[in-house]
């Protein structure tokens, strides 16, 4: 399942406002295109907010991250992997961002269609 949530600014005010919990997001640049799919993982002292800030930061991976999206999870890890595969099986690569998961995950295959060979 996609991330559905409407896409916000990635401002330092936004993400102050966020809880401090653990999750995934997805970041997007200004045509629209995902540039990382990334996690709030048990190593942020404060999650979400600790994550999101890093992609703000001068060692951020992403160099035109204007929007984001989030689901707070305790599955980040398994949210993560599931979102990467599925960007991966709709577009051929992954984002940008993710260049160092190529090859680490797993695909998806789609169904066969019904009445299908």
């Amino acid at each position: 399942m996609r991330m559905t949530k409407p896409l916000v600014e990635l401002t330092s005010a936004v993400i102050e406002a966020l809880p401090a919990q653990l999750g995934v997001y997805e970041i997007v640049d200004d045509t629209g295109t995902t540039v990382k799919i990334g996690y709030a993982g048990g190593n942020e002292p404060f999650g979400m907010r600790t994550a999101l800030e890093r992609e703000l930061g001068p060692d951020r991976e992403t160099e035109h991250a204007l929007r984001f999206r989030h689901e707070f999870t305790h599955g980040y890890l398994t949210r993560s992997q599931e979102l990467l595969m599925i960007y991966q099986a709709d577009h051929g690569q992954l984002p940008s961002g993710n260049a160092r998961h190529e090859g680490t995950l797993g695909r998806l295959s789609p169904l066969p269609e019904a009445g299908g060979n």
